[in-house]
């Protein structure tokens, strides 16, 4: 493993724990707030930018998102988001500490399969890594344009069937997912930092929704599933989208293992528990 791309991991390992500290913080903050709805946007945006405690939160996860462009300039996108996804395990402990309560015994085995997880990423990292070929920008697009078409649908199946607050969540995650992949893309330079407006959009959206859903439901099952596929779907578009390469032989099966993991622990962390 180069120092860069030990520098870049180690900057991502710190951005996802102030992450996942202002989910929490936003989520407590937001469920105290008056009813915010996507019927009255600019009122309810306007309701959590005068909110001192929301806000702190916001510049927490502000912070992280500046830690985790750094590292994206530093190495390819699919082991920056592995070591954000094994952050769900910080999310789950404080979330714990925070509500006094003690974590389950499925949320205790997503804490240390991620944290298995990241150790496979770690030791797979002595075969090396690389940023991939870049990818096509219709390919790009249309992954960018699937994943905000499920967003919609899983608001629509949400409202239907009256799990909002897992539906924020879902619709938050994918969102999000949206603003990272656009991030790795625009750091690429010339044409490509059009894709700004990816970052902003899908960062902007996903806050939103996570805001609602922190209303709906606690803030493991919302942040969970959102940090789920915030990380799951850019693993997946680094190697099908941007061409980024797994190493052949044992270390390349102990990075799919490493893939794997991180995501299984994030599903079970996901998983609404009682009291949610």
């Amino acid at each position: 493993m180069s120092t860069q791309t030990g520098v870049a991991l180690v900057l991502a390992l710190v951005s996802t724990a102030l992450t996942n500290i202002a989910y929490l913080r936003e989520h407590d903050a937001a469920a105290a707030l008056p009813t915010l709805s996507l019927r009255r946007p600019l009122h309810s945006v306007h309701v959590l930018l005068t909110d001192r405690s929301w806000l702190l939160g916001f510049a927490l996860e502000g912070a992280g998102f500046a830690l985790y462009v750094a590292a994206l300039a530093l190495a390819p996108l699919s082991l920056v988001q592995s070591v954000a996804a094994g952050g769900i395990g910080i999310l789950a402990f404080v979330s714990a500490r925070m509500s006094h309560r003690h974590l389950g015994r499925g949320e205790l085995a997503g804490v240390w399969i991620s944290m298995l997880g990241l150790l496979a990423l770690a030791v797979s990292l002595v075969g090396g890594s690389g940023e991939g070929t870049g990818g096509t920008t219709g390919e790009i697009l249309l992954w960018l344009g699937a994943t905000a078409a499920a967003a919609i649908v899983a608001l629509a199946l949400g409202r239907r069937f009256g799990w909002s607050g897992v539906a924020y969540g879902i619709a938050g995650g994918l969102l999000f997912s949206i603003g990272d992949i656009s991030v790795k893309i625009s750091t690429q330079g010339g044409i490509r930092t059009a894709f700004a407006v990816g970052v902003v959009t899908g960062y902007s959206l996903g806050t939103f929704s996570l805001q609602l859903g922190y209303q709906k439901t606690r803030a493991l099952t919302v942040a969970g599933i959102a940090t789920l596929l915030t990380n799951a779907l850019p693993i997946a578009a680094g190697s099908v989208v941007l061409g980024e390469p797994v190493p052949s032989g044992a270390l390349g099966a102990l990075r799919i293992l490493a893939f794997v993991a991180v995501t299984a622990g994030a599903i079970l962390l996901a998983r609404p528990g009682r009291g949610s």
